[in-house]
């Protein structure tokens, strides 16, 4: 088995947590925590990527679902413009939803604009926000104090926020 099966099946147990604690702040359905892990490790294989502790290769796990989300969030956004598919009504809670979170292809949008600005601050963001890591997890990933990682969020939840808002 290449090094990244083996990271990857003796994580496993991690990918899911991630993947499930994502999945459960996303409006909308299309994928399970299974789905989105095995779909993630599809475009991992094959890849010869290298990784000196677990923390780097959930960082890049991070990436990869977060590469998978914003397809699939594409994908629904071209079905509701006129796929051929009857519309749909929007039930009060959605829109409660819709509310409190902005929808996932903005915050990738702002995301890419962050990474050109600040990089550390946009890995921060791509882990907490779309693997859910906790910012000791984010530290040991990166090498940081996890008050610098906290500090960072800080900074980039601010950053983001106003380019949402624009």
């Amino acid at each position: 088995m290449d090094p990244q099966g083996e990271l990857y099946t003796a994580l496993y147990g991690d990918l899911k947590r991630l993947a499930h604690g994502r999945l459960r702040q996303l409006p909308g359905g299309g994928l399970n925590t299974t789905a989105l892990v095995h779909e993630s490790f599809l475009r991992l294989d094959g890849r010869e990527l290298h990784f000196s502790h677990e923390g780097q290769f959930l960082a890049y796990a991070a990436k990869v679902m977060r590469s998978v989300l914003v397809d699939l969030a594409r994908e629904q956004g071209a079905e509701r413009r006129g796929s051929g598919l009857a519309p749909l009504t929007l039930a009060t809670e959605a829109l409660l939803h819709i509310a409190q979170e902005p929808p996932l292809l903005e915050v990738h949008e702002a995301l890419q604009s962050l990474e050109a600005l600040e990089p550390r601050l946009a890995q921060v963001v791509e882990m907490r926000y779309f693997a859910g890591l906790s910012e000791a997890e984010i530290g040991a990933a990166l090498g940081l104090a996890e008050r610098s990682v906290r500090r960072d969020w800080v900074k980039a939840r601010a950053l983001l926020r106003s380019m949402l808002v624009e």
